[in-house]
């Protein structure tokens, strides 16, 4: 972007866990830019006209769960990243016009190496929900090498749409049994255990050597990461990923790199 936004803000809800203005305010102190990060609690029935205000005003920011298939189709350009996934997590304003990008990929690249010390070759994945979360992952995968995908959702018509999208890296299976055996990574892209400590899946359906990353954060970890390492499994949570795709996130903004130590020091006691 050529000039400072008016406004940083998230989009979503809820919003009240978000830690995303606890790095992105670390990043714009440290780089001496005079913004401070907020977030907006938004209904999906007030997402069109939030987004106009925001537009008009001259923000930027970004975009959480539920929202955001909604903001891409509000968005008058999409970056090839969110066209691809049909998704935004990253906006900003051109001329009072949004524009819309998706860092996401690049934030769960960033959450596999750091779990499995590189990206993945030849890889069979399960994965768990098709929302916008999901199709940023499997963008991911698709630029990994020999990678092939499992996926689940209840509600089978998303599946098969996300599927028909990422042809012919996915496959729909019938049940999270069956998107998951035989994985060696298995992904949970859907929001369950984000308020409590329930599952969206079974742990017995992973093989002993199948690592977890959980896209969800919650401090001192999700219930599905506290279970899978104590099976034994290499397991993560979604703070690694947040960081990751908010650091690209910044650089669209501003056209620099932020500190992305000092982001991971300002929230990796949530870990």
């Amino acid at each position: 972007m050529s000039t400072l936004p008016a406004r940083l803000v998230l989009v979503g809800q809820p919003v009240d866990h978000s830690l995303y203005p606890r790095f992105q305010n670390a990043a714009l102190r440290a780089a001496g830019i005079p913004l401070t990060y907020e977030v907006l609690d938004v209904p999906p029935d007030a997402v069109d006209r939030t987004m106009a205000e925001l537009a008009a005003a001259g923000a930027a920011g970004n975009v959480t769960i539920p929202h955001k298939a909604r903001v891409a189709a509000r968005c008058h350009r999409l970056l090839p990243m969110a066209e691809r996934t049909g998704a935004v997590n990253t906006f900003w304003t051109e001329q009072g016009r949004l524009v819309g990008d998706n860092t996401d990929p690049g934030g769960f690249d960033d959450a596999v190496r750091a779990l499995l010390g590189a990206l993945p070759r030849d890889l069979p994945v399960g994965v768990v929900g098709a929302g916008g979360a999901a199709a940023g992952v499997l963008a991911a995968m698709e630029r990994w090498d020999g990678c092939r995908v499992r996926l689940y959702n209840r509600t089978r018509a998303r599946a098969v749409a996300l599927a028909r999208r990422f042809a012919p890296l996915v496959t729909v299976a019938g049940s999270p049994a069956e998107a998951l055996t035989g994985a060696a990574l298995a992904v949970n892209a859907t929001s369950v255990g984000l308020r409590d400590d329930a599952l969206p899946f079974a742990l017995h359906d992973l093989a002993p050597e199948a690592a977890v990353v959980d896209l969800v954060y919650r401090r001192g970890g999700t219930a599905l990461v506290r279970a899978a390492r104590a099976r034994g499994h290499r397991a993560a949570g979604g703070l690694r990923m947040l960081v990751g795709q908010g650091a690209r996130s910044f650089e669209r903004w501003f056209g620099v790199a932020p500190d992305r130590e000092l982001m991971w020091e300002a929230v990796r006691d949530e870990e």
